[in-house]
């Protein structure tokens, strides 16, 4: 019982003094003004990840744009030379007459 009567004097006494007041308020200003500064970190981080997520996105469609770019002319080429080959096929065999020169592509036919 007498513990107890003096810690609740001790209690008293402390939170009636200026010192103990003064330091309580100082304590709540600087964790507010500690929570605010964590709090515009936290919003500067979340837009400066944002933002590299953006340009990430972007290069990433970029790339497959020029994948398919690519893929589409390498199966143009493929194409060209299907058919070319076709052509070739059909053309039948190119012979030479003796004493002729011949050049690449120029030959008669048969």
């Amino acid at each position: 019982m007498v513990m107890g009567l003096v810690a609740l004097g001790l209690a008293r006494h402390v939170l009636r003094s200026r010192r103990f007041q003064e330091g309580v308020a100082v304590t709540a200003i600087a964790l507010g003004a500690l929570r605010g500064i964590g709090q515009e970190n936290r919003a500067s981080t979340m837009a400066r990840l944002s933002a590299w997520n953006k340009r990430q996105v972007q290069l990433l469609e970029r790339q497959a744009d020029r994948q398919v770019q690519r893929l589409e002319r390498q199966a143009e080429r493929q194409a060209r030379a299907v058919k070319g080959a076709g052509q070739m096929a059909r053309s039948g065999p190119v012979t030479m007459a003796a004493g002729d020169d011949a050049v690449a592509g120029e030959g008669r036919r048969a």
